[in-house]
Formats: structure tokens, C-alpha cells, sequence
């Protein structure tokens, strides 16, 4: 089953309403997001819950597209901030970049996956019931699945790295969650 159009009217359930906003709020927030890391663009969205509450992005933040808005018709002047302006955009091209790999190994390793799981079904070798297999068999299974724990250990720490450096690089006002 693929997916259906949704008719755009009202969500009238207030828990489903407020779900498919978080859902959406994201999905916008990922959109300008790409907007703005493809095509180089200043972008800055402010929305406001069912429930009241703001939730803002802003590349490079909000109060900079706002303040460029406002003042669109007075020419910029050459400050000390347009040098921080730019030490920004070229930190956050540099994250992006960073994100822009990741999301490529992630998508090779998906494939790479599937790959996989296809040469499996080509060789006819389908994973026996952990209660078929002999002692040998255990032994080898359970060397494997050591050394699986030792690469996602490995994996886990290189990623709460990434987190960390992308948390810590983000400036407050970017995006809100309240």
C-alpha cells in the first residue's frame, strides 16, 4: 500500500493535530534545512504550535534574516560582524559538509545492506532458528557477534563525538524546542 493524498483540511483531534505538527514542524525544518545548504540561501521560519508555543529555524539564524528583512531597503554597512558573519557561514558550510558525508556513508551502507540480504537469498543460505545449530556453529556465531559489539561500541562513540560537536556548534536561537 502506497502512500494516499491527504485532503488538506483541518486535523479536528487535537492529539492527532498536535502529532502531525511535530511531524510536519520537522519535515519544514529539514526542507529549509536543504534549501538553504544547496542553494546557499538565508532562510528563517517561525511557527507556533497548536498549543502556543514558537519553534524557529534560521540559517544562519533567525534574528539575521529577520534583521535583513527589516532592513532591506538601507545599505548594508561594513562592520566587525560581517567578519564573524562569515567565520559563521563558513563553519556551518564546513558542518554541513560533515552531514552531507554522513548522510552518503549512511545511504551506501543501507544499500550495501540490501546487497547483502539479496546474495543471501540468491545462495539459498536462509539463518537457521538459533536452536538448529550445532556447538561449532554457536562458537562461530558468538565470536561473531563479539566482534559486531566491539564495531558498534566503536560506532556509538564516533557518533555521540559528532552529536556532541554538532550541539555544541549550535548557537542558541537557531531552533528552538520548547
Amino acid at each position: 500500500m502506497g502512500r494516499r493524498k491527504i485532503e488538506m483540511e483541518m486535523v479536528k483531534d487535537s492529539n492527532s493535530r498536535q502529532v502531525t505538527f511535530s511531524k510536519r514542524r520537522t519535515g519544514v525544518f529539514k526542507k529549509a534545512n536543504e534549501l538553504a545548504t544547496l542553494c546557499g540561501v538565508q532562510i528563517a521560519i517561525i511557527v507556533f504550535s497548536p498549543g502556543g508555543k514558537p519553534f524557529s529555524f534560521g540559517h544562519p539564524n533567525v534574528e539575521f534574516v529577520a534583521q535583513r528583512f527589516l532592513n532591506q531597503d538601507k545599505k548594508p554597512k561594513a562592520s566587525a560582524g560581517s567578519l564573524v558573519d562569515s567565520q559563521q557561514e563558513a563553519r556551518l558550510e564546513k558542518l554541513n559538509s560533515q552531514l552531507n558525508d554522513i548522510l552518503r556513508k549512511l545511504h551506501y551502507e543501507r544499500k550495501r545492506g540490501e546487497l547483502l540480504e539479496k546474495a543471501m537469498k540468491l545462495k539459498g543460505s536462509e539463518p537457521k532458528l538459533i536452536g538448529e545449530l550445532n556447538l561449532d556453529e554457536l562458537r562461530k556465531m558468538k565470536g561473531e557477534l563479539e566482534e559486531l559489539r566491539e564495531k558498534l561500541r566503536g560506532r556509538v562513540t564516533e557518533m555521540e563525538a559528532s552529536s556532541s560537536l554538532l550541539l555544541l556548534s549550535k548557537k542558541p536561537g537557531r531552533e528552538k524546542h520548547q
